[in-house]
């Protein structure tokens, strides 16, 4: 008597056959699978950043001709980017404020490169609206002054005064040489 896993009396279950009709679901399936990621692929990709924009994600800068007291501003991404080399006294004057008289505490320090505290680099819009702050120790405070709602900024970009709730932004930026930088 052969050896059978079903119980006794009980007939043997075989597996189904594969039929024309199961290899043309199959490949239909497949198909529909194909078409899909084709028509899908150009919407997807249309999604990544365009050459141009790529190009304008990170920008070099020599320094050499910006004079100490002197605000440059360049484009970066769009926006206008404040770089500022800065006088001793405008160092001094932004490292002694305490930092219980901010409305966003952060120290000089954590806003400009170390061993390169003369230049500060920050991404020229308020905080607030987004407009565009004036320059050439304006304000207050004598850094940034914004007309649009009053806010004042001092000599390290940190919000003083008025309606803007956080300081200037300080964009991702790296020395390349002492009198090089790149932004983005």
């Amino acid at each position: 008597m052969p050896h059978s896993d079903s119980a006794p009396g009980t007939p043997a279950i075989q597996p189904p056959e594969a039929t024309r009709r199961d290899f043309i679901v199959l490949t239909a399936q497949a198909m529909a699978a194909v078409g899909a990621a084709t028509v899908a692929w150009p919407f997807i990709d249309s999604m990544n950043p365009a050459a141009d924009t790529l190009a304008l994600s990170s920008t070099e800068l020599d320094l050499t001709p910006v004079a100490e007291g002197q605000q440059i501003t360049i484009k970066w991404r769009g926006k206008p980017v404040f770089i500022r080399h800065r006088t001793a006294d405008e160092i001094k004057e932004a490292q002694t404020v305490k930092l219980t008289e901010l409305p966003d505490p952060q120290p000089d320090a954590e806003r400009v490169k170390q061993g390169k505290e003369q230049w500060l680099v920050m991404v020229g819009v308020c905080t607030h609206l987004g407009c565009v702050p004036l320059g050439n120790r304006s304000g207050d405070y004598h850094g940034w002054f914004c007309p649009c709602h009053g806010s004042h900024y001092d000599t390290s970009g940190r919000i003083r005064k008025g309606p803007a709730p956080h300081n200037l932004v300080v964009p991702p930026y790296a020395f390349l040489t002492d009198n090089r930088i790149k932004i983005g």
